[in-house]
């Protein structure tokens, strides 16, 4: 088994991701989606947390240089992160969504200094809004970041479009792509669910109103 199957099987087993498409779940935006994430179910077993920085660590190993300090996003890509950097024995900082309005009034906790490269580490992203306002503040206190790792991505266009915006790539180690195959290969959906979460990842933002949902 493969790393990205067995973190998939995780995913689904775990509930961390959720697929209903008979039944969707209704997201904070109000858009119902036959999918749910919520990662912070792996952080409950300490294999989880370690098999996700393995992979993350590999990922790094192969494709990213020049990697001076880990950065997680507040809050969910701090346990994350914070494994990683014990891993890989790198500093470590995480990134508020807004400045403290008391004490120092500080964005960013943990020492950097200007010019250090920065690897961002987030747990899931959607349309990229907490990752892309980590990146910016970071790049404010002259920290340099040009990647960003996440656990899960749905895939959504309007992310990519962002990134490249910024000039920030992101990668996801688990794509929707990649779960729907395990999910397949689980035997856990009908031919008719996954055809319905097909449709809905070529165009998940009218998905549900062409189903009259």
């Amino acid at each position: 088994m493969s790393d990205l199957e067995k973190l998939s099987r995780i995913a689904l087993e775990s509930g961390a991701i959720r697929l209903s498409p008979d039944d969707p779940f209704t997201w904070a935006s109000g858009y119902k989606m036959p999918i749910y994430n919520d990662n912070r179910i792996l952080l409950g077993k300490a294999e989880n947390r370690s098999f996700i920085a393995q992979i993350f660590a590999k990922y790094i190993g192969e494709s990213i240089k020049n990697l001076d300090v880990i950065a997680g996003t507040a809050t969910a890509g701090i346990p994350h992160a914070t494994t990683l950097a014990d891993k890989l024995n790198k500093p470590l900082i995480y990134v508020r969504a807004a400045a403290k309005s008391h004490g120092m009034g500080n964005q960013i906790e943990g020492p950097l200094t200007a010019g250090q490269n920065v690897l961002l580490i987030e747990d899931l992203i959607s349309t990229g809004g907490s990752a892309i306002n980590a990146v910016n503040a970071i790049r404010k206190s002259e920290g340099v970041v040009e990647h960003c790792l996440c656990i899960f991505s749905y895939g959504f266009t309007e992310a990519q479009r962002r990134f490249d915006e910024i000039r920030c790539q992101y990668h996801p180690i688990l794509t929707f792509p990649d779960l729907l195959k395990e999910a397949q290969s689980m035997q856990i959906l009908s031919n008719e669910q996954i055809e319905s979460l097909q449709t809905w990842h070529k165009d998940p933002f009218k998905w549900a109103e062409t189903k009259g949902l």
